[in-house]
C-alpha cells in the first residue's frame, strides 16, 4: 500500500511518438492542468524511449516501432494491418515478463503517485509493473480512439487480483465505456466524456475576417473551401484527392496539408490544376486553417475528425481494407451520427463533394454537429482529481481499501 504526501502529486502521462496523436493528448492535457492552476507535477514519458532496450521490431529492422507506424502511414502501406496488429500483439506477449521487470525498475526510480496512459497494446505491462514497484498507485488508461478494437488492444479485461482496484478508464464515447464494463471493469472505476482530448486552441474564439485571411493565402475569398489533411505525416492519396478536385467541374478550392512530408509538398505545389489549392507543410495552425474550411478530407483519425468536428466541419473519410483497423469504428460513428460521408475510396472524391454541396446537405450536417459540445480536455482534470483523493483516502484508511 502506497502512503505517500499527495498535497502536490505527481503525474507521469505515457505516450508513443506513433501517429502523433497520443503525444498531442498527453500535450493538450498538461497545458490545460497548468492553465487550470492544479498543483500538480507532470512529467512526459516516450515509452519508447523506456523500452528501446527491448524493441524487437528494432532489433529486427534497425528501425523503431513508433517509427514503422509512422513510415507506413506516410507511404501508405496499411493494407492487411488488422493481421500484422496480431503478430505485433504476440510479439508483446512473448516480452511482456521482460517489459514488466524493466518497467518495474523505471517506476521504482521515478515514484509517480498516479500513471496515466494515453497508449494502447502495453496498459497490461504497464499496470502489472506498476502494481509490483509501488503497489496501490492508481492507473488511468485514457483512450484516445473512439472505441476499443478487442482484443488486448486499450482495455484488458478485469484482474481478479487483489489490487485491481486501482486500475481506472476515461472513454470519449458510451461504445468505449461499455466496452471496458463488459470486460469487468466496475463502474464507479470508468469515466466517460464528452469526446476526444483536443487541444486547448481549438476553443479560442477566433474573429476572423475569412474572406480577407482566404486572400492572404492565394484562394478565392468565397468559394467552397475544404481542408485535406492525413496526419502529421500526410498521405502519398493526397495527390489523388488534389487532381480530382483540382480540375473538377465544380468551382472549389483546397486547403492540403502534407506534415512531414516534404516530397509530397512539393509535387502538390507542382501540380496545374484549374482550382486553386494551397499547400502547407507541418504546422501547428491546424485551428487557423479549418476555421478558413468549410469540409473535411481525411482519414479517419479520431484526432482530426474530431478537431475538424469541433469546428464544424463535415468530414470526408475513406474506410476499406487500407484503413487502420481501429480506426474502423471512427466511419461507422460518422456514417451512423450523420456527420459526414463514409467512402469505399477516395476514387469517388468527386462525386462525395458534388454530395455534399448540394440539396443543402452539408448544412443539415452541419446542424448535427452543432448538438456536439466535446469538452473532454477540460473534464479529464477533475476526474484525475477524483481518482487521487479517492488514493490519498485509501491510504489514511487502508481497512476500507477492498470496499471501494
Amino acid at each position: 500500500m502506497v502512503n505517500r504526501h499527495l498535497s502536490n502529486p505527481t503525474l507521469d502521462f505515457i505516450y508513443f511518438e506513433a501517429g502523433g496523436g497520443h503525444k498531442s493528448a498527453a500535450l493538450a492535457l498538461e497545458a490545460v492542468i497548468a492553465a487550470e492552476g492544479y498543483d500538480w507535477n507532470i512529467r512526459l514519458v516516450n515509452l519508447q524511449e523506456v523500452l528501446d532496450p527491448l524493441d524487437i521490431f528494432r532489433k529486427l529492422t534497425r528501425v523503431r516501432l513508433q517509427d514503422i507506424y509512422n513510415r507506413m502511414l506516410a507511404k501508405g502501406w496499411t493494407l492487411g494491418s488488422a493481421y500484422l496488429l496480431p503478430i505485433m500483439q504476440a510479439v508483446i506477449r512473448i516480452y511482456h515478463r521482460p517489459a514488466v521487470k524493466l518497467l518495474t525498475d523505471f517506476w521504482k526510480q521515478r515514484r509517480p503517485d498516479i500513471v496515466v496512459s494515453l497508449v494502447p497494446n502495453l496498459n497490461r505491462a504497464l499496470f502489472e509493473s506498476l502494481q509490483k514497484a509501488l503497489p496501490g498507485t492508481p492507473f488511468v488508461t485514457i483512450l484516445t480512439d473512439l472505441a476499443d478494437y478487442p482484443p488486448h488492444f486499450w482495455i484488458e479485461a478485469h484482474a481478479s487480483s487483489s489490487e485491481a482496484h486501482r486500475q481506472y478508464f476515461i472513454c470519449g464515447t458510451e461504445k468505449a465505456k461499455q466496452q471496458a464494463l463488459s470486460l469487468g471493469h466496475p463502474g464507479e472505476r470508468v469515466f466517460q466524456t464528452s469526446g476526444m482530448i483536443l487541444r486547448p486552441a481549438f476553443y479560442e474564439s477566433r474573429n476572423l475576417a475569412r474572406a480577407e485571411e482566404r486572400i492572404h493565402l492565394g484562394l478565392h475569398p468565397e468559394l467552397p473551401t475544404g481542408i485535406v489533411l492525413f496526419g502529421g505525416e500526410g498521405s502519398k492519396v493526397m495527390l489523388q484527392i488534389a487532381r480530382q478536385l483540382g480540375n473538377s467541374a465544380r468551382d472549389l478550392q483546397l486547403i492540403m496539408i502534407c506534415g512531414r512530408n516534404t516530397r509530397l509538398k512539393e509535387r502538390l505545389q507542382a501540380l496545374q490544376t484549374r482550382n486553386r489549392i494551397f499547400v502547407e507543410g507541418f504546422t501547428k495552425e491546424i485551428p487557423y486553417y479549418m476555421s478558413l474550411s468549410d469540409f473535411f478530407i481525411g482519414k479517419p483519425g479520431p484526432g482530426s475528425i474530431s478537431e475538424a468536428l469541433s469546428l464544424g466541419l463535415p468530414v470526408i473519410v475513406e474506410s476499406n481494407a487500407w484503413t487502420l483497423p481501429q480506426e474502423r469504428f471512427n466511419a461507422e460513428w460518422i456514417r451512423d451520427h450523420g456527420f459526414g460521408v463514409v467512402l469505399r475510396s477516395f476514387r469517388r472524391i468527386s462525386q462525395a463533394v458534388d454530395e455534399l454541396l448540394s440539396g443543402g446537405r452539408m448544412e443539415e450536417m452541419r446542424a448535427r454537429i452543432r448538438q456536439l459540445n466535446n469538452r473532454a480536455v477540460y473534464e479529464i482534470p477533475p476526474i484525475l482529481e477524483q481518482i487521487l483523493a479517492r488514493c490519498k483516502a485509501h491510504s489514511q484508511n487502508p481497512v476500507s481499501l477492498g470496499m471501494m
